[in-house]
């Protein structure tokens, strides 16, 4: 590609409308112990930054089975995401080049049944379990802060339906 065609494309990702979408995945588990939420945190491949399992749309699957897709390809992680969305956040996404173009991000819950040993991007990230808050102190991203934060209260409720509807 041309430095004119580079140009072009730079410039018609920079003007898009509306941003990028992705999908991701906060997954999430409950000690066996004392039964308290952790999610999952991984890095990025790229900077190191950390952030959830993400990725872009793919034609014939619904958004909550990219989620589950990409945490099993980036963590290993075995588990069923909620159909609807949770929330999302939005981030400047860095392009091969290092153009960065705005991206939302729309997040689903997703429970974790399992961890498999061998995955896709395994040795590529770090990954760790933590508590709702020391994700939101991690993470880069305003909206993702507080989606962690809000996460214990979500992910009760969820599990919890007739409980919270009488709580309403």
């Amino acid at each position: 590609m041309g430095i004119i065609g580079r140009i072009t494309s730079d410039l018609r990702l920079m003007l898009q409308r509306p941003p990028r979408q992705q999908f991701a995945a906060i997954c999430h588990r409950r000690k066996k112990k004392t039964n308290e939420i952790e999610v999952l945190v991984i890095t990025s491949r790229d900077t190191g930054r950390w952030v959830i399992p993400k990725g872009w749309h793919m034609p014939g699957k619904l958004p909550h089975a990219i989620a589950e897709r990409e945490a099993y390809e980036e963590a290993g992680i075995k588990g069923k995401a909620g159909r609807d969305p949770i929330g999302y956040y939005t981030y400047a996404k860095r392009m091969d080049g290092g153009l960065k173009v705005p991206t939302r991000v729309q997040v689903y819950s997703l429970q974790v049944k399992s961890m498999v040993k061998d995955f896709p991007e395994k040795g590529s990230r770090k990954l760790e379990w933590v508590t709702c808050e020391e994700a939101a102190s991690r993470v880069d991203e305003p909206e993702l802060k507080i989606l962690f934060r809000a996460f214990p209260l979500m992910s009760t409720a969820a599990e919890n339906p007739k409980k919270s509807a009488q709580v309403a």
